[in-house]
């Protein structure tokens, strides 16, 4: 049976993935960010024997935790967003920005990569974005965290390759998906004042424009996706859906 921990498993994509494998061969850690979130998912997965939640705040000192589980499998979902202009958006903001979505990922990727490394075998998964390959205005600093998650991914996978071929490293690069997560984001960049202020009105029917017209409602096709990476034997570096976005991805890029 193996042993599959993912972060930031308090809803949306996290959970449906966890539904969907939760009665085929695997023993899974269902790690959230607070007690409340905790106490919900506990109540979810009550009846289910192979399931196991705790409490993982990725910035503190819940990550020694991890020291001495023996993982086969990291989903690494934890994040948070903050929209707003890069000319004026709190800069605490943006640290925490970092702290989450880079700093505190990475040292959790290490200490799961350490055991991995002692049995020679594992699957590490991490969760970017596409808005790291092509970043919305009002969306940069969010979406330079998941440009230096790409960077990261990518370089560690290569170094790794260099000692251990048996331990697979990939990421998984959704574009917008109704979870949720991006009107969190919509939302909190009105918190602060502003130098678009004045552009208020023009902002939020571009953020309705999203929400109603490119958002994917249904998450089938990332749930289904992210699926069948945790199963597959041999993964490639970079996985994304849902294709149109996926394609627009990569014509940004060839031509940007």
């Amino acid at each position: 049976m193996k042993k599959i921990l993912f972060t930031g498993a308090r809803s949306g994509i996290a959970n449906q993935v966890i539904d969907k494998i939760k009665n085929d061969d695997y023993y899974i850690y269902v790690t959230v960010k607070t007690d409340e979130e905790l106490k919900r998912v506990k109540d979810k997965y009550k009846d289910d024997n192979n399931i196991e939640c705790f409490k993982l705040d990725i910035t503190t000192d819940d990550k020694n935790k991890l020291d001495n589980l023996d993982i086969d499998i990291l989903v690494n979902n934890a994040a948070v967003c903050y929209g707003g202009s890069i000319s004026d958006i709190p800069i605490d903001r943006v640290r925490e920005n970092y702290e989450v979505n880079v700093f505190s990922s990475f040292i959790v990727v290490r200490k799961v990569l350490k055991n991995m490394l002692k049995k020679d075998s594992g699957k590490i998964i991490i969760m970017s974005s596409l808005a790291g390959v092509f970043p919305p205005k009002f969306m940069g600093v969010y979406a330079s965290t998941k440009a230096s998650i790409n960077v990261l991914t990518d370089t560690l996978r290569k170094e790794i390759k260099l000692i251990n071929k048996n331990i697979k490293i990939c990421m998984v690069q959704p574009g917008f998906y109704h979870t949720g997560f991006n009107q969190v984001m919509f939302d909190n960049k009105y918190d602060y004042p502003s130098f678009f202020e004045q552009k208020k009105e023009l902002l939020e029917l571009y953020d309705n424009v999203i929400t109603t017209f490119i958002e994917y409602k249904s998450l089938d096709t990332i749930v289904n996706l992210i699926t069948k990476v945790i199963k597959k034997d041999k993964v490639k570096l970079v996985y994304r859906a849902p294709l149109n976005q996926a394609l627009v991805a990569k014509i940004y890029q060839m031509f940007h």
